[in-house]
């Protein structure tokens, strides 16, 4: 048997941008990404504590060090700058392998996304 389990997770970063005309993903600050083992390319789920809104898409690479949050195409509209979002990334595993496993959870400055 197979359960899907949190590999990664970003809790309450700070969305500094919204790009509805961009062709869709979410662009992350690239040592946030990093830290917490989201790939280029990879699902994301979104959940904004802002106004409850839940969304999937897909993360691409912002600049390193830079803060960047920033929802693109159709994400956009269920956003704003400055809401406060969790990014998470699950991983399928079997129940031996779920038993060890341990997420990346980052928990980055609220204010300026950067980890400390």
């Amino acid at each position: 048997m197979q359960i899907t389990v949190v590999k990664s997770k970003i809790h309450r970063v700070k969305v500094t941008g919204a790009d509805l005309n961009y062709i869709g993903s979410i662009t992350i600050d690239e040592a946030l990404m990093e830290a917490s083992n989201i790939f280029e390319g990879e699902k994301v789920s979104i959940v904004n504590l802002n106004n409850g809104e839940r969304l999937e898409t897909y993360a691409i690479t912002g600049p390193r060090n830079s803060g960047e949050i920033t929802l693109n195409g159709p994400a956009a509209r269920k956003v704003h700058q400055g809401d406060i979002i969790i990014i998470i990334a699950y991983g399928t595993l079997s129940i031996a392998e779920a038993r060890s496993f341990k997420p990346a959870i980052v928990f980055p400055n609220e204010n300026d996304n950067t980890l400390t």
